[in-house]
């Protein structure tokens, strides 16, 4: 396990944060908490193996939190002095009195442990940003030259995002944090031009993105030598492909594709701030309301969902969230009911709960903590199936692998999605690939069609970097674990006869 950068801290953390909470006490606040924060970014883009576009950013920021009058107020800046933190605790005391004034309901924090000199860091081997820039580059461009060489592949696009994420934390009840976290996110995407038919097809690379360092795209934790010599066969296929006959099909769906499907129609639908319509004016409310909690029939007996900020290289995993509450798992569904929602203090205590579930997160030193998305992923079965075992039970069915366009209602509930690869599925086996599909539904029918879940072999972490949600808006990135599942009788459109209409 690295250790936690010394530059960071080197940085004056404990001064600062003793500077604005005292301040912020001497005001009258009845809660005030602190972060520093630097963020480094990386990206590397790479076109037919040629590098295309390189840039590397850091973003070191201050801010302060107040509970103030019952109300919350908050400032960030960039200098970093005792006096400049001071007033931030100024700045932010100053908003909470205007807030006071709007505010119907005082703020009420739910209790948490105190967690003094607490420290913590993400599992990953090597940071990406000591490994020179000429070796990424070459790394990548090596994949994209074996992509390339391969029959019917025209182009290919390759890309690496790197996410170096340093955070110390302290409040007025005594927590103080720090907190270091890597993520890597590496793409390839291969093209097939058709230029007889004026046509082009694509196809990438199935690897999620992780809470892992560059060992990631050396072979830890994928197979990048097996996706690699795959990738070009399977794009072959799929430019040949017939296109779907619309209709009622039963699925089987890898994580690959999977996880996008909980991501939108599970995971925003279970933020209690969104099932309160705290976000109607921006990205809509869920019909998985808070007067459903314990009774809502959200799928099928099989249907096991968790919130965790603790799993291993997941995107949303931390020791501590932004509250100073600890990493936690916590049930959302429990065998197909509504069970559970992502809290944070605010909603736990303004709710009835005992706890945050540790659910508030700022992209940055200048965005005031929001209640966002944990790792929310659906179970596997202790002795389930494997895919192929999903894949024989079914008659007349379609395997959809891979995630690409995606649309849901502002309530989380009608949707559809399409995805990578179809499978056609006859009497149990693959027999080649379709086109031009999407599987629509509301989300309870759809997780109610689900009669099996695979077992832990066919667990996989998937994820993006870039969920966003808030005025002004922030991005976080956020995994979803799910096995290979099986559901039954589900709507499938013909994507291009749709487009048509």
């Amino acid at each position: 396990m690295p250790e936690m950068d010394a530059s960071f801290l080197a940085l004056p953390a404990r001064g600062l944060a003793a500077a604005a909470l005292e301040r912020a006490e001497q005001l009258g606040a009845s809660h005030a908490d602190f972060r520093l924060e630097r963020i480094r970014v990386g990206r590397l883009d790479l076109r037919d193996g040629q590098l295309d576009a390189a840039t590397d950013s850091e973003d070191v920021g201050l801010c302060v939190r107040v509970v103030h009058e019952g109300a919350w107020g908050f400032a960030s800046g960039i200098a970093r002095t005792a006096t400049a933190a001071a007033a931030l605790a100024d700045q932010a005391v100053a908003t909470a009195r205007v807030s006071a004034v709007l505010s119907s309901d005082p703020v009420t924090l739910a209790p948490e442990p105190v967690y003094r000199d607490a420290s913590w860091v993400s599992a990953y081997e090597l940071d990406p940003f000591l490994v020179p820039e000429a070796d990424r580059v070459a790394r990548l461009a090596e994949l994209s030259e074996r992509l390339l060489a391969a029959d019917g592949v025209d182009h290919v696009d390759a890309s690496l995002m790197q996410v170096l994420e340093n955070k110390y934390y302290a409040d007025t009840a005594g927590t103080t944090t720090t907190q270091q976290r890597v993520r890597l996110h590496p793409e390839f995407t291969v093209v097939n031009v058709d230029r007889g038919a004026g046509a082009f097809h694509s196809m990438r690379t199935l690897a999620p993105p992780a809470g892992r360092g560059w060992e990631y795209l050396t072979g830890t934790g994928w197979d990048w030598d097996g996706e690699i010599e795959r990738l070009p066969e399977l794009l072959r296929e799929h430019a040949k492909a017939t296109s779907v006959e619309p209709g009622q099909y039963d699925l089987v769906i890898d994580p690959s594709n999977l996880w996008l499907t909980i991501h939108e129609s599970i995971g925003h639908a279970t933020e209690l701030d969104r099932a309160l319509g705290y976000e109607a004016a921006y990205a809509g409310t869920s019909f998985a309301t808070f007067d459903r909690l314990g009774s809502l029939e959200y799928g099928s007996s099989v249907m096991n969902v968790t919130g965790d900020r603790t799993v291993e290289h997941g995107l949303s995993t931390i020791g501590y969230d932004d509250e100073g509450v600890a990493g936690q798992q916590f049930d959302i569904v429990r065998d197909g009911v509504l069970v559970g929602y992502q809290l944070n203090r605010q909603m736990a205590a303004a709710n009835g709960f005992e706890r945050s579930n540790g659910c508030a997160f700022a992209d940055s030193a200048g965005h005031i903590p929001l209640q966002r998305m944990a790792n929310v992923s659906l179970q596997p079965a202790a002795d389930g199936p494997s895919t192929e075992e999903l894949i024989s039970s079914v008659e007349r069915g379609i395997y959809v692998v891979g995630d690409r366009s995606w649309s849901i209602d502002m309530q989380r509930f009608n949707f559809q999605f399409t995805g990578q690869q179809f499978h056609r599925i006859e009497n149990g086996r693959l027999v080649g690939q379709l086109r031009d599909v999407a599987y629509q539904a509301t989300t309870t029918d759809f997780w109610g069609s689900m009669t099996a879940v695979g077992g832990p072999q066919t667990y996989v972490l998937g994820g993006a970097f870039n969920c966003g949600k808030g005025q002004p808006g922030q991005t976080a990135a956020v995994s979803h674990g799910c096995p290979s599942a099986l559901f039954r009788n589900v709507n499938v459109l013909n994507t291009k006869a749709e487009g048509g209409r």
